[in-house]
């Protein structure tokens, strides 16, 4: 067990400072004051973040900490605040270590016994979250999707039974294979695109999966968080017995499997891939 105040004794210290997602009038004046005061200020991309402390005229120190240099610049940091330098750590945009580099520092700092504080502020998943009007009770973040079609649909058969609101990053140049995707493992449920938070295109798109898979996707740009909905007690109470029974159904009619799946999963709104695996064991 180890007990570690923050602020005792002038002992090494490390600050993690979440910085705006979009308006920069969300960086709060304990940001500022606390950066001001650093000696060295460690960045994932130092150029964003000169555009940033230049904004509100702050002139420091920049040391690059990135995911390609995360191990040896985290211990080069570590040593700057064991000599008795003031040290913060700032991602691009939002918290440091959600979904950007940052984890392996405090991981670090934890073993060596250097304390490590945070600075309040945006977090893009959390914004869209609490605005999208899906459950804010429980929920599930998974960050960024894998880019290879077949291990994010695997990670995606992971999360189907989980009842907890699903939250996740993407990019504009994937938004439309995983929103496809999502439909195609989840069924139809409702899920909310939450794009360019807090800036001057904010825009939230609200709807089934069925219809989200209509849009024209050339229209969303900019960093996009999605809101989905979990997997809900009337879905779970379907048993298998009548998804097969629906299936026999509809082929006793002469539609073919395919068929008969894609018109299961839209009458009883549960996952494809459940009523695929399902209509296998009927052979």
């Amino acid at each position: 067990m180890n007990r570690n105040k923050s602020f005792e004794n002038n002992k090494p210290l490390i600050y993690l400072i979440a910085t705006p997602i979009g308006n920069l009038g969300e960086m709060s004046k304990r940001a500022l004051e606390v950066l001001e005061d650093m000696d060295v200020i460690a960045a994932e991309d130092t150029r964003n973040t000169y555009s940033l402390l230049s904004h509100y005229g702050i002139k420091k120190e920049l040391f690059s900490l990135r995911e390609h240099n995360e191990i040896e610049a985290s211990e080069h940091l570590l040593r700057l605040a064991k000599n008795g330098k003031k040290v913060a750590y700032v991602s691009d945009a939002g918290y440091p270590g959600i979904s950007d580099p940052g984890y392996l520092l405090v991981k670090k700092a934890r073993e060596e016994g250097v304390a490590v504080s945070t600075v309040s502020g945006s977090c893009a998943f959390i914004n869209a979250l609490v605005a999208s009007g899906l459950p804010t009770d429980h929920f599930y973040f998974y960050g960024f999707l894998s880019k290879k079609g077949n291990e994010a649909k695997k990670a995606l058969e992971q999360l189907v039974d989980r009842s907890e609101t699903l939250l996740f990053y993407e990019s504009p140049h994937q938004i439309e294979e995983t929103i496809k995707l999502l439909f195609g493992v989840f069924g139809d449920r409702k899920c909310v695109i939450a794009r360019e938070l807090t800036k001057l295109n904010e825009e939230y798109i609200s709807g089934t999966l069925s219809e989200l898979v209509k849009i024209d996707f050339k229209t969303i740009k900019g960093e996009i968080v999605l809101v989905l909905e979990g997997q809900s007690q009337e879905n779970v109470l379907i048993s298998d017995e009548k998804i097969q029974e629906k299936l026999k159904f509809y082929m006793s009619l002469g539609v073919t499997e395919k068929a008969a799946i894609q018109i299961a999963v839209a009458e009883l709104q549960v996952p494809k891939n459940r009523v695929y695996k399902l209509a296998q064991e009927l052979k």
